[in-house]
């Protein structure tokens, strides 16, 4: 129990995907000028990337592995992952047209998602059990969800605030988002 608390921990603050890997940037920086969509797109990012984690997981343990095709995960994981955004995009088109809307683009974007398809990936060649695949994703997810959330209300703010012009807009952004993954960095100290 305690190896799943620290792979949950070291997804989402550690290893944070956005922050100190650098996968899903262009989601990260594009979704977070709305509260409501960035918060959107964590959750959906939630489902997509624990359902991907878990699939990738066994068709990697029980179809790839076994037959020696390990070659073809990154084809399979993309299959997968496509298929899963397919899924929650119709299911939030029918269910909350109005997350829907909000999301706009953003949602088929989690299918190039990077961070996906990278935590997907890095599970499989960590040799993490289902479980930890799991527990993986989701802090994972949780970590993105963090990071977009925490972006989306700095951006709120500083669209209040009086900022020079040559750091209006996209610089005061990556200046906020390197800020951020420099706070998160404090918690690699961090040991259970």
């Amino acid at each position: 129990m305690k190896s799943l608390i620290l792979i949950m921990i070291g997804s989402a603050l550690i290893n944070n995907v956005v922050l100190n890997q650098f996968l899903g940037i262009c989601s990260f920086l594009g979704v977070s000028k709305q509260m409501k969509a960035s918060a959107s797109l964590g959750v959906a990012v939630m489902f997509v990337l624990t359902l991907s984690c878990a699939a990738t997981s066994l068709i990697y343990d029980y179809v790839l592995k076994p037959f020696n095709m390990d070659f073809m995960k990154t084809i399979v994981f993309i299959l997968v992952i496509a298929a899963l955004v397919q899924i929650v995009e119709m299911f939030l088109k029918k269910k909350s047209p109005a997350i829907y809307r909000a999301l706009g683009i953003y949602l088929p974007l989690i299918t190039t998602n990077c961070a996906v398809l990278g935590v997907a990936l890095t599970n499989v060649q960590d040799g993490f059990t289902f479980i930890e695949c799991v527990v993986s994703g989701f802090g994972t997810a949780v970590g993105y969800t963090l990071a977009i959330v925490l972006l989306a209300s700095i951006r709120s703010r500083i669209n209040e605030e009086d900022i020079p012009a040559p750091l209006r807009g996209a610089p005061i952004v990556l200046i906020c988002a390197a800020l951020m993954s420099l706070a998160f960095l404090g918690f690699s100290g961090l040991s259970l």
